[in-house]
């Protein structure tokens, strides 16, 4: 162990990072429990998205451990689950094998950019404000899916939306569960949401929306994945390129922002900045994501969550070893996760959406050339009910604010090439409309 993760030198022990590793599975562990939940909505049956999620969490995160050595665990991306089913799915409707398909391609680029240290020039070429925006709108997409899936929200014969009757029924027992798993995340409670999901869950029980099976029991064989099941047709188009660019685009800043917090919570980050072992950590990242297409389940993503087990003193992959282990165990918990109902895990996404809105304040909004764009990208998000849409309409307006207040050096190439694409996406569209 010490040769391996060199836990002396990162001034931690095995007891340490065996609690820290614990502790990063409870608070991350409601994504086996949401993640089948979203992406069944798609037709995929939830029994083989669980075996999935759970198995490509463990896959992703022992590479993690083992290349990188850092305390940091994967699964599948929240809002990344969110596109692929409400944007690419149910919005644009694809075949969910045709979404997989994006997800492994772009798996496979990311590889190939981790591998050529291409990556930071992408990261550089996209404007920082709008990267902060992007994870803000998803923010507020997740939780307009939450309130939607409780009832709170819903289609309204006056208005575009309106309020659901939340005296009763799903939309009573999800705000019961959002108080519950405020009141456990603001007392700073480990693994806040996901004993928020599992109070929610019994108190439905009573409230007869928990349906419980006459031959339940805790424990049972996973169900077999969705292996390779892919769509290569229709491949070759701008819709195509929009929707494997998004979750490209997603996946790259998502897992650099969390590494760079994951590891400045920690003190591992160097001096001028650099993310240590960066490249084996994307690639381990990328090859999660590659090994969760082929299993059958969304964008594999580093989880911010880790730094929960960073706090109680995870140094090294220790713990992300711990934490993968954990996962593999949950594939015999399949019925446990399966039976709770969507009213207990849309105050996670309630939650997860409120936290994916904290970097808000640091966009630059007093720039008008900056502020505008990120603006747009935000609100569209949830308003056109697409991620996609929403990171369109922010790079459009960027280039086009900049350029017309002359200020062309603030417009990388790649942004500009971005421009292009985007524009005759919208073309392509009227002429197939």
């Amino acid at each position: 162990m010490e040769k391996l993760f060199k836990l002396q030198e990162h001034g931690t022990n095995f007891n340490r990072e065996l609690v820290a590793g614990l502790t990063t599975f409870l608070t991350m562990a409601y994504i086996l429990a949401v993640n089948p939940e979203m992406l069944s909505k798609t037709g995929m049956p939830a029994g083989g998205v669980f075996t999935a999620t759970a198995l490509a969490s463990a896959i992703a995160t022992l590479v993690m451990a083992f290349t990188a050595n850092l305390p940091v665990a994967l699964a599948p991306g929240m809002g990344l689950n969110a596109f692929f089913t409400f944007s690419v799915v149910l919005g644009a409707g694809y075949s969910w094998q045709y979404a997989l398909t994006a997800v492994f391609l772009e798996g496979i680029l990311f590889i190939i950019l981790s591998l050529v240290n291409v990556r930071e020039l992408i990261i550089k070429a996209i404007p920082a404000n709008l990267k902060k925006a992007v994870a803000v709108g998803i923010g507020l997409f997740i939780a307009l899916i939450g309130f939607s899936n409780a009832g709170v929200v819903v289609k309204d014969t006056g208005t575009i939306i309106g309020l659901g009757d939340i005296t009763s029924g799903t939309a009573l027992l999800a705000i019961i569960g959002l108080t519950i798993t405020i009141v456990l995340y603001a007392k700073r409670v480990r693994g806040s949401i996901l004993l928020g999901i599992i109070i929610t869950t019994i108190i439905g029980i009573p409230m007869k929306i928990t349906a419980i099976p006459d031959n339940f029991r805790i424990f049972s064989l996973p169900s077999a994945p969705l292996f390779a099941k892919f769509d290569f047709s229709s491949i070759l188009t701008f819709e195509f390129f929009t929707i494997f660019f998004t979750f490209l685009f997603v996946d790259i800043f998502d897992t650099v922002g969390t590494l760079v917090g994951v590891t400045t919570q920690a003190g591992l980050i160097g001096k001028n900045g650099e993310i240590p072992r960066v490249k084996q950590a994307l690639l381990s990242d990328a090859i999660g994501t590659v090994a969760g297409a082929v299993l059958g389940t969304s964008t594999v993503t580093s989880y911010v969550e880790s730094t929960a087990g960073v706090a109680v003193g995870g140094r090294t992959g220790l713990s992300s070893v711990f934490t993968g282990i954990l996962f593999l165990l949950a594939l015999f918990l399949s019925p446990l996760f399966l039976v709770i109902p969507s009213a207990a895990t849309a105050p996670a996404l309630i939650v997860v959406g409120f936290l994916m809105m904290q970097s808000v304040v640091d966009i630059d909004f007093k720039d008008p050339t900056e502020g505008i764009p990120a603006f747009l990208a935000i609100v569209m998000m949830p308003f056109a009910y697409s991620i996609a849409d929403g990171i369109v309409y922010g790079v459009l307006s960027y280039v086009i604010i900049k350029a017309l207040t002359l200020k062309f050096k603030d417009i990388s190439i790649i942004t500009w090439v971005l421009f292009v694409i985007f524009i005759l996406r919208f073309f392509i569209k009227m002429k197939t409309a």
